[in-house]
């Protein structure tokens, strides 16, 4: 495995996602929750349906990414079908049923009509990854760019819902403001001088609404203090090889009474 440093253009996913010594920000959340975890997810990775039309729609809207095969079936129950499946993923490719590739597709067309989101996909470069050691762990982070635009970093991402204050929500929920913190310092630390990060957030089902949405600061910055403490946690169980799970194993948990409780039992006395 290379030693990569900096911006590295043209590497295949399977590469990227396996480099096995640097901490990716989807690896950092996973960290978070539970380090034995994210070792098990490192040494068992699984792929997940789930994530195939946001992988198409990426396909189609960025114009990279792995090619797309249509499998002509109502759904994968049927033994034709999950062979077709099974062929694609082993050669690289995206199997789609056909009622999700018309989906996708119309994705890309409503997509393609919105000003800023086309504007943005316009200035920069598609699906560029990136290496760069964090000074205060040594730990080697990565991350790849949707859109590495010269001014403003753009990530698209298909949601179920892209009201802006919904979208907000769905960020926290998901993640997407460490997401916001961990690209936007790895660019910095390679001397790259974004002045945003953008999501380009798009609904999965008609009509396809299509919203650009920079998430408050403030909560960027708790982004950021996720990712440090990702950062130093990932640190200390490699140098020690303990990979604890949601506690260590010689200490009680206590967490705090669920505040939906508490309500409960202060108007029902």
């Amino acid at each position: 495995m290379s030693d990569y440093r900096g911006f590295v253009e043209d590497l295949d996913e399977t590469t990227y996602h396996g480099h096995p010594t640097s901490l990716s920000v989807s690896g950092a959340k996973v960290m978070l929750r539970a380090p034995a975890l994210y070792k098990w997810q490192q040494e068992h990775p699984v792929h997940k349906d789930v994530f195939d039309v946001g992988s198409a729609a990426h396909r189609l809207v960025l114009g990279v990414g792995a090619e797309i095969v249509e499998v002509d079936a109502d759904s994968w129950r049927t033994k034709s079908a999950k062979d077709a499946k099974d062929a694609a993923r082993a050669e690289g490719k995206i199997p789609l049923l056909v009622a999700d590739h018309e989906r996708v597709k119309a994705m890309a067309d409503a997509l393609s009509s919105h000003r800023l989101a086309m504007r943005l996909l316009s200035d920069g470069r598609p699906e560029v990854s990136a290496f760069a050691e964090d000074e205060a762990t040594g730990v080697l982070r990565r991350g790849r760019f949707d859109w590495l635009g010269e001014s403003i970093l753009t990530d698209y991402k298909t949601c179920a819902c892209s009201e802006p204050l919904a979208f907000v929500k769905a960020a926290a929920n998901f993640g997407y403001h460490m997401q916001a913190a961990w690209y936007t310092d790895l660019a910095a630390d390679l001397g790259h001088p974004a002045q945003a990060f953008a999501f380009i957030a798009q609904e999965k089902e008609p009509p396809y609404l299509v919203t650009v949405i920079e998430l408050p600061p403030e909560l960027v910055a708790i982004g950021r203090d996720r990712n440090r403490r990702a950062l130093e946690r990932f640190r200390d169980c490699t140098e020690s090889d303990i990979w604890p799970g949601y506690v260590p194993d010689d200490t009680f948990a206590q967490p705090p009474a669920p505040k939906w409780a508490l309500y409960d039992q202060e108007f029902s006395a």
